[in-house]
């Protein structure tokens, strides 16, 4: 069975910044065709959970704190893109709005929940890598173009 990437957070798994999940019913179809390979960079960048929210502001992350996170999240992306060369994984999905998972969109830099067009750390570096990433809301479009 082919091996997808997929945000540990899209499953349920309590690993988003405020410590809650952001379950996506859409993962019950995957899982009937593929083996989810479950990650979250943020954790795995070193960031604890819960966390203070982070954007990105001039290819930069920060904390809604001021922290610059932003070498966290470079080693997740990194550790991403070892898992998925090591499984010879060719596809992600990832939690859009997300500054390390966003494909579509992320929050402005500002932290009053605005989005704007962009793609986080961990998105830029797995496309760099001819990784594509799909976010939860492209699931049903990813799923068609397998058939």
């Amino acid at each position: 069975m082919k091996k997808i990437l997929i945000s540990a957070c899209l499953l349920g798994d309590k690993v988003k910044y405020n410590g809650k999940g952001n379950y996506c019913p859409l993962v019950e179809k995957l899982k009937q065709e593929y083996d989810l390979v479950l990650f979250c960079p943020e954790v795995e960048g070193g960031l604890p959970i819960p966390r203070n929210p982070s954007e990105i502001k001039n290819d930069e992350v920060f904390m809604n704190n001021g922290r610059n996170v932003t070498k966290n999240f470079v080693t997740g992306a990194k550790k991403a893109l070892m898992i998925c060369q090591y499984l010879n994984i060719k596809v992600a999905i990832l939690k859009d709005g997300s500054p390390s998972c966003g494909s579509n969109e992320i929050h402005d830099g500002n932290f009053k929940g605005n989005k704007i067009p962009g793609k986080g750390i961990t998105t830029r570096l797995l496309e760099k890598n001819g990784i594509k990433v799909y976010s939860e809301n492209q699931i049903e479009l990813f799923l068609d173009s397998q058939k």
